[in-house]
């Protein structure tokens, strides 16, 4: 029975010591849970304006949140020399904290562990014909089609290519941007696993609007039309997309194109009777064509007319060209 007794003693003696040692942050080390477990952002490596989560074991005046400077260095109390943070991860940023704790002679020995709090250095920007434009970090593992999802996915006028740039180094805001174009197709397809890119952060995914052709005139859906299958478009499509002819068609079409760099349209006229009867190859028509089916008369309007019904405004070397719909 006395035996009993001193076993339940000391089982008592020892709750109340752990109990103590909980209760006492001091001992445990100020901050290590805020700082330290609080957050689960990946291990990536820091960049300039990461937040930075510093514990240092029993020394809570240097525990404590630390933004990365813009020359990627980071500041502690008691130490005169800056802290270089850029491009290490955090089980190297510790041990190059410890190191200057020691040799500034602020604690011998010290345990140090570091966090991100929050990544600032790692953004994407995905913009264009996406539904919802977003820019974000990069932590963990993502990828280019990821990076779609998150912009709410193509819209229904995005291109036949999707543009990645990033620059060549990503620690120098003035290193030569790499370009990379990705066939939408091919990536959604996956046809090739290698055209999901893996990002790191610092790129910025833009997704051009499909080109356009105009249609006018004798047609029963006159109007822009988007190119968004990649492939070239012609007369016969585009007649497609405008729903055929309408009644007393001319047997001549025009279409209107920009050619040079002076913004001017040039007309080119096509047998349209003669494509239409496959006695003539199909005509290609590029991206800001104006395809223009008068009546049988002959009788045709200006082009000026025909521009200010669209709405198009043409820009010095025909860079800008808006619709209105």
């Amino acid at each position: 029975m006395r035996r009993l007794t001193i076993l339940l003693l000391g089982i008592s003696v020892a709750g109340s010591v752990l109990a103590q040692q909980q209760a006492n942050p001091t001992h445990a080390g100020v901050g290590a849970t805020s700082l330290s477990e609080a957050s689960n952002l990946p291990a990536e490596k820091i960049g300039r304006f990461d937040l930075i989560g510093i514990t240092v074991y029993d020394a809570p005046e240097l525990t404590r949140s630390v933004r990365v400077d813009g020359d990627g260095y980071i500041r502690l109390p008691m130490l005169r020399q800056h802290i270089q943070a850029v491009g290490l991860s955090p089980a190297e940023l510790e041990g190059a904290i410890a190191t200057a704790l020691t040799e500034g002679n602020v604690l011998v020995d010290p345990i140090v562990t570091v966090s991100v709090v929050e990544y600032r250095s790692r953004p994407i920007t995905v913009s264009g014909a996406v539904r919802s434009p977003a820019t974000f970090q990069a932590t963990g593992n993502v990828t280019l089609l990821d990076a779609i999802t998150r912009a709410g996915g193509l819209s229904e006028n995005a291109g036949a290519e999707i543009l990645v740039s990033k620059p060549s180094s990503t620690t120098d805001d003035k290193s030569p941007m790499l370009v990379q174009r990705i066939p939408v197709h091919a990536l959604i397809g996956g046809e090739d696993p290698a055209l999901n890119l893996h990002l790191e952060g610092g790129e910025d995914i833009r997704v051009p609007e499909a080109g356009r052709v105009f249609v006018l005139g004798r047609v029963k859906r006159p109007g822009a039309f988007y190119i968004t299958d990649g492939a070239e478009s012609s007369i016969m499509k585009a007649l497609a997309l405008s729903e055929g002819l309408d009644s007393f068609p001319s047997h001549k079409a025009y279409i209107y194109r920009i050619e040079g760099g002076t913004g001017a349209r040039n007309e080119i006229p096509v047998d349209l009777k003669s494509i239409m009867d496959r006695k003539s190859p199909d005509v290609a028509l590029m991206a800001n064509d104006i395809l223009y089916v008068p009546d049988a008369t002959g009788a045709r309007a200006s082009l000026k007319v025909l521009e200010t019904s669209l709405g198009i405004a043409v820009g010095l070397g025909g860079a800008l060209i808006y619709v209105y719909h």
